[in-house]
């Protein structure tokens, strides 16, 4: 499930729990790509909010996303408490051009601040 929130007009922020599997992935893009359609670049927030499983897909989709679509973000801020989560976005960073950064959870309010900052 996808639960969507605005900090500005060009600053989207998603809390995603359940499955996230391909439709998820799907569903996410889809509203990313409607942000792209208003604004040349904007910032995104992502929550991991009780996911409970993850499919390899849909993870492989999310990586592919964020490479083709590296020059429409200014800001990418990725709140979890899943240390393999942070890790794949360490070595992201080194091959996408993103201004990425990675919070656990109980630094949430410190990714809220980040990601709205101008």
């Amino acid at each position: 499930m996808l639960s969507e929130f605005s900090f500005s007009k060009d600053t989207v922020g998603f809390l995603i729990e359940g499955e996230f599997n391909e439709e998820l992935s799907n569903q996410l893009h889809i509203q990313i790509l409607e942000k792209f359609k208003e604004f040349d670049k904007i910032n995104l927030y992502l929550e991991d909010s009780n996911i409970e499983s993850f499919t390899l897909p849909a993870i492989v989709k999310e990586i592919l996303f964020k490479i083709e679509n590296a020059d429409k973000f200014n800001k990418l801020a990725l709140v979890t408490d899943r240390k393999w989560i942070h890790l794949c976005s360490t070595i992201e960073s080194l091959f996408i051009s993103i201004n990425m950064k990675h919070f656990p959870t109980e630094d949430r309010l410190k990714a809220i601040r980040w990601i709205a900052r101008r």
